[in-house]
């Protein structure tokens, strides 16, 4: 890599700027025919062996190098750190290799005497069996010296590989599937049992062991059933159309550990009205128990709203909120139509359409963006514009010099007057300008969306956010009193009643780190009536309760007595790990009624994505190769696979973007000309045409045929090198970071492509 990086532009400076190795901060050049030579900027050492010697020499870990005596102690600290992180994530890898190794069991439950190595038939067992025992995972292997017999034995695992992946090339099983830890399990067990082991049957797999296998996954689930008796827990519905034009009705439950799909039905004979929609839900909170849940999450469709006049009447203390990710979708999309953001998106999309309409100018942008899209789907319309927004702006200088380029002129479709308008746009200096001003506007709100959208307690936060959204909006306009207020007026348009109901502001409120951050809150009059409102609904008809919370524990909360006051519970709301359900769960035991009322709303959910990620499983299932699946075996097919990945992801840290679409679908209008062109919104339901229409099982219009970015040629993610080799065949986007990339105003300045 370091001499790829200095083959594009001679010299140390170069090379150093194109690697983020902190080690360069004390390391540079001096040699341009070896580029493994550096030389410390602090002590002037010269050494082979590259930035890896350097932070040894820094961090004065002898054996190598000699130390470096002029490095004060933060600086050793911090190379001694960055050389042993890989030592570090190894030994990270290697232990969870131990753990889904162990716990892999093929001892039969009937039969302790069962040997764990093959099948371990006692009778039969010959004169040196009582030489042999199980192998025990938890036993790290004897290292022995390598040996002919090694050699021999990597040829055999090298071979057996060679009938694994071509079963996985013929089935098309993903690349990546060889990395699942269940996968691992299957390995392990299979090489306990040894040589003679068959396949199970078909009518075993799809009966009995799937039965066994949900009932597995439904006691792995136990947690949640208890989660949700402590904390309470959220219920969301959702309507789908398969493949087959079978309508389906879905309901997942949140709570603090995460979301769970419970059950569907398949709806395709009845109307869903309000009250379908409310039997329904309302059947799901019998099964869970009314006092485990506090709110139902739906969209902002008009028979959700009728179910929720019903469930107000019948069940007055729980509450019935709208999808915030839908409200800030709608939100973002009144401020895209405003006129000091609606010609940039506008001139946005005629440039992108123009360069994926023609190979010619598709191929030519790739080579100049190292096979990179610029386009970049995601989950919603709106996060497609902000992510095709900022990767634009993020290859400004690559596209700039495509327009200037020779092949650029000699293209016949250039010369069009698409493709003028597409090069004056890229050599527009407005143009770059009003896309950054599009990005600091949007950035705010897709840092909501992102909260919304994730699978965690976002009710925490929600309400606050949007305040710290509005402030960030001002600075982005340069404290214009005049476009902050056309802004925030098209955002309250669709967020009235959605995203300020009472039980929204009654976790503002206790929510510690906006409510001690401003004592102001406690005399908003609005916030305080919204929470009053919370407690007489949370504690229907118990004004003792009512009494107690209002009147003897919230004045504790509001003065920082008692445990409130601790040094640790102020410090505990600036950690980074902060989460204010567990903050109340350690400092709010003086006011139990307060605190069970404040867990059960901070570690609430405020979307209701997880029956939308739902049916993307239900997707999968229900492909072609598996199209004569009846709906019992579907559904046992989804809720092994949903709550399973739920479970996983649990397990392990994810780092992917919530906003990153799996296909195209929601990026049409990026790619083609008049894509969304006839897809008119209903003002009764907030729906647009496509939804409506597919709820109503009729065929998509020829417009929303979804068109793939990636159908001619192959690419690079953003977050590979050329040499890297991609394990994942399904990756089909650009996998930036999370973060907003900063652009600067200055068009006179160098523009940076991210790494």
């Amino acid at each position: 890599m370091a001499a790829a990086g200095a083959s594009e532009v001679p010299g140390s400076q170069a090379l150093k700027r194109n690697s983020d190795d902190m080690a360069w901060e004390f390391a540079e050049l001096f040699d341009p025919d070896d580029l493994q030579r550096v030389r410390c900027k602090l002590c002037g050492k010269e050494m082979s062996g590259g930035v890896n010697r350097m932070k040894q020499h820094i961090a004065q870990i002898r054996g190598q190098v000699t130390p470096c005596l002029v490095a004060n102690a933060d600086q050793q600290a911090r190379c001694k750190a960055a050389f042993e992180a890989p030592q570090k994530r190894k030994r990270l890898k290697e232990k969870q290799a131990e753990e889904v190794r162990a716990e892999v069991t093929i001892d039969a439950e009937d039969d302790e005497e069962l040997n764990a190595v093959g099948k371990g038939d006692l009778k039969n067992a010959g004169p040196m069996d009582q030489y042999v025992v199980p192998i025990d995972p938890n036993v790290p292997l004897k290292k022995f010296q390598r040996n002919i017999n090694d050699s021999i034995d990597k040829e055999r695992s090298y071979r057996v590989g060679q009938y694994l992946t071509r079963w996985m090339y013929k089935k098309n099983v993903p690349f990546n599937a060889i990395n699942d830890d269940d996968f691992k399990q299957f390995c392990e067990a299979l090489g306990r049992y040894g040589p003679d082991w068959r396949q199970p049957s078909q009518y075993l797999i799809r009966e009995k062991m799937l039965l066994q296998e949900v009932e597995k996954t439904r006691e792995l689930l136990k947690p949640h059933d208890v989660e949700r008796t402590n904390t309470g827990c959220s219920i969301m519905t959702d309507a789908w159309t398969d493949k087959k034009r079978r309508s389906i009705m879905n309901l997942c439950v949140h709570c603090k550990l995460g979301t769970v799909f419970l059950e569907s039905k398949e709806a395709s004979a009845d109307a869903h009205t309000s009250l379908y929609i409310f039997n329904y839900v309302d059947e799901c909170i019998e099964k869970i128990g009314a006092d485990n849940v506090v709110q139902v999450v739906t969209d902002n469709a008009s028979n959700n709203m009728g179910a929720k006049a019903m469930l107000k009447s019948k069940r007055p203390k729980i509450f019935w909120t709208s999808c915030a990710t839908h409200t800030i979708n709608l939100m973002v999309e009144a401020i895209g139509k405003l006129r000091q953001f609606a010609p940039v998106i506008t001139k946005a999309k005629e440039l992108t359409i123009f360069l994926y309409a023609h190979h010619a100018t598709l191929s030519l942008m790739r080579s100049y963006t190292k096979k990179r899209d610029i386009v970049r789907p995601g989950v919603t319309r709106f996060a497609s514009a902000f992510l095709t927004l900022q990767s634009l702006a993020a290859k400004r200088k690559q596209l700039k010099e495509m327009c200037s380029s020779d092949t650029w002129e000699e293209c016949k479709h250039t010369r069009t007057k698409k493709g003028k308008s597409a090069h004056a746009t890229i050599m527009s200096r407005a143009f770059w300008k009003n896309v950054t001003l599009c990005i600091k506007v949007f950035e705010p709100l897709v840092k909501v969306l992102r909260l919304a959208d994730s699978d965690g307690q976002s009710m925490a936060s929600m309400y606050g956010e949007i305040i710290e959204a509005k402030k960030a909006i001002m600075l982005a306009v340069e404290n214009s009193e005049k476009d902050y207020r056309v802004i925030t007026t098209a955002m309250e348009s669709k967020m009235n009643g959605r995203l300020d109901t009472p039980l929204h502001m009654a976790a503002y409120v206790l929510n510690p780190y906006y409510s001690y951050s401003s004592t102001s809150i406690f005399t908003d009059l609005e916030v305080m009536s919204a929470l009053m409102e919370v407690v007489e609904i949370f504690y229907h008809d118990d004004d003792e309760k009512q009494n107690k919370v209002l009147n003897i524990e919230l004045p504790k909360f509001k003065k920082k007595e008692g445990m409130f006051g601790k040094v640790a519970a102020t410090k505990a709301i600036g950690n980074e790990n902060y989460n204010a359900g567990e903050w109340w769960a350690t400092y709010g035991l003086q006011t139990p009624v307060l605190m069970d009322m404040a867990l059960r709303i901070l570690n609430l959910t405020t979307s209701s994505s997880g029956c939308e990620r739902n049916w993307s499983v239900y997707e999968q299932v229900d492909a072609k190769r598996r199209n004569k699946l009846d709906v019992r075996r579907r559904d046992n097919l989804v809720y092994i696979q949903f709550n399973g990945r739920m479970m996983d992801k649990r397990k392990k840290y994810s780092s992917s973007d919530v906003l990153l679409g799996d296909d195209a679908s929601m990026a049409q209008d990026w790619i083609v000309e008049g894509a969304y062109v006839d897809d008119e919104v209903d003002p009764a339901t907030g729906l647009n045409d496509t939804i409506i229409d597919e709820a109503m099982g009729m065929e998509p219009r020829r417009s929303a045929r979804v068109r793939e970015l990636h159908e001619v040629e192959e690419f690079v993610s953003d977050g590979e090198s050329e040499h890297d080799v991609v394990m994942e065949d399904d990756i089909e986007f650009e996998s930036d970071d999370d973060r907003v990339i900063e652009t600067n105003d200055n068009e006179d300045e160098e523009d940076v492509m991210p790494p």
